[in-house]
């Protein structure tokens, strides 16, 4: 089984990856298309020297991982990426051969996370338009109608969400996903030490998100720009 969990950042990406990273019976691999992304674009971000030292750069040849062996000989295979990272030109034609799921979290939220972190973001910034445009690509050309689950509803009751991501994907339900070890895990990718702080500190999953925050004015285009993609998507989510 190979999981491809489409995320925009600042959205319990890393968290969920820890989640499936606690199951004795799955290995993870941390946002393939990071470094092929920078690599191939016009954008900088921080620690992106490490980034290209550590990381495969080549579009192609992580695409073939992507549906390769399993590391380990692991039967489930957790894969975080991000639809911004997908460049024009990179392959997709693998999309086919692993199961898709799509992770969502109310933009008011990202953009407020995203600020806080790494300044002022714009629409593609936090990738939820990419999502939108890569879950209708899927639904046309593979056949699969992808899962989509909403990190709200997964803090506010993780176990039982957890049970109906895992039923919906078809693999066991394992209780060890509630927990993990402080620290991060050792599949984290070379830019953890900028992005992973908080998640660091962690050992399970975060309390239930307050109410939607309010956003400064100057947040309010982006946030206008992106709610209609995400209510587009939250209409196919996973019910509590």
């Amino acid at each position: 089984m190979r999981i491809a969990m489409w995320s925009g950042p600042r959205n319990l990406s890393t968290a969920m990856m820890y989640a499936f990273g606690a199951r004795a019976d799955c290995t993870v691999w941390d946002e393939p298309f990071y470094a092929p992304f920078l690599k191939h674009s016009d954008r900088v971000h921080p620690m992106q020297d490490e980034i290209f030292a550590r990381e495969e750069t080549d579009p192609v040849a992580v695409a073939k991982r992507c549906i390769g062996p399993t590391p380990q000989n692991k039967p489930v295979f957790y894969q975080k990426h991000m639809p911004h990272h997908m460049l024009e030109g990179f392959p997709l034609d693998w999309l086919g051969d692993v199961c898709n799921v799509f992770l969502i979290r109310h933009p008011a939220r990202v953009i407020a996370s995203y600020h806080k972190k790494n300044g002022e973001p714009c629409l593609e910034d936090i990738g939820i338009r990419a999502q939108c445009q890569l879950f209708d690509r899927i639904v046309n050309e593979s056949g699969q109608h992808p899962i989509v689950v909403d990190s709200s509803d997964i803090r506010q009751n993780p176990p039982a969400m957890l049970e109906k991501l895992c039923n919906a994907i078809g693999i066991p339900w394992d209780p060890a996903m509630l927990s993990w070890s402080e620290g991060g895990h050792p599949n984290d990718g070379a830019w953890a030490e900028h992005w992973y702080p908080e998640v660091w500190k962690s050992t399970g999953f975060a309390p239930a998100e307050p109410p939607v925050p309010e956003l400064p004015d100057a947040l309010l285009g982006v946030l206008n720009q992106a709610l209609p993609f995400y209510e587009q998507l939250a209409a196919h989510k996973i019910v509590p």
